[in-house]
């Protein structure tokens, strides 16, 4: 009796709790499917693990959690990785595509305080901490008299972080927490109206070479088209504002029955000037609806804050 052949895919990532947890998570799906394939898993180390000193618009901002993992996949070293979605630039290196995009867990930001208060309730002058301009400048728009502190670190740094008395809050990705077993830390959800968050937040993302059809078709398992339509036109008004993570911008997509409900914000470092707008439109066409939102935001002067950076 000859032994069943299988097929090895071997999957880069990043080796922190949380990457891993999301490209397990991917396989476990894939392996529900293809049970003639065996993976293995890759770990690389990218520059933004190795460079905790500085804030992520300090060291290069987008890129800065793919760029390696990205090389090792053009080099063949790996035949597909798994990103967050909201770590990947809108520019992507010729030879390389999204191939998939899977449902989306929990878009917003959450607050984790040591006092137990939600953001309301924090008293004048509170520490709180976050390593994300976007965040930043949104806090400060809203709650001035916040000090807002820099904070660097994986999930399970940041929450212990969170308890010291460096910290009065903290503000993370409700995805990470509620992915690693953490929603029992979580002090308060924060509503898009207050704080909208990254392109793609929540949502994870394989990446593949252009011109592996077979791998493309492998991870289609796990594509879901209406996280797509949201998330694609997140990233594409990201694209024509010219933003990333040196820049206060969020961009949040909703789809509802056939209609896409896409919010855009725009803000200076020290959330002086904010700026936010929305549109609707079909699904099935995300890069225009985004397009069109960017460019009524452009003409009320958001190009302004942008050029002030």
């Amino acid at each position: 009796m000859s032994a069943q052949c299988f097929q090895t895919i071997t999957v880069g990532s990043r080796g922190s709790d949380l990457a891993l947890w999301q490209t397990r998570w991917v396989i476990a799906r894939l392996q529900q499917m293809r049970h003639d394939v065996e993976f293995r898993i890759q770990r690389i180390t990218t520059r933004g693990d190795v460079v905790r000193d500085r804030t992520l618009s300090q060291v290069g901002g987008k890129g800065l959690f793919v760029k390696e993992i990205e090389a090792a996949l053009l080099a063949g070293e790996i035949d597909l990785a798994v990103h967050s979605l909201k770590d990947m630039p809108t520019d992507l290196p010729k030879g390389l595509a999204i191939g998939a995009v899977t449902a989306r867990e929990d878009p917003r930001d959450v607050m984790v305080s040591r006092l137990g208060l939600g953001l309301a309730e924090l008293p004048l002058g509170a520490r709180v901490g976050t390593g994300s301009l976007r965040r930043a400048a949104q806090l400060r728009a809203c709650c001035p008299d916040l000090r807002v502190v820099d904070l660097r670190g994986n999930v399970d740094t940041r929450l212990r972080k969170a308890m010291t008395e460096e910290y009065d809050a903290v503000v993370l990705a409700a995805a990470g927490l509620l992915r690693l077993g953490y929603s029992d830390r979580i002090t308060e959800y924060l509503s898009p109206k207050v704080m909208l968050p990254a392109a793609g937040q929540g949502a994870l993302c394989v990446e593949i070479r252009t011109d592996d059809e077979a791998t493309r078709t492998l991870i289609s398992i796990v594509h879901d088209p209406l996280t797509d339509s949201a998330v694609t036109a997140e990233r594409a008004f990201l694209a024509r504002m010219g933003g990333g993570c040196q820049v206060p911008i969020a961009a949040y997509g909703i789809v509802n029955d056939d209609e896409l409900w896409l919010r855009g914000m725009v803000a200076s470092p020290d959330g002086s000037r904010l700026l936010r707008h929305e549109l609707r439109g079909s699904w099935i066409e995300p890069v225009p609806l985004a397009q069109a939102l960017a460019e009524e935001m452009l003409a009320q002067g958001a190009d302004e804050i942008w050029q002030e950076r």
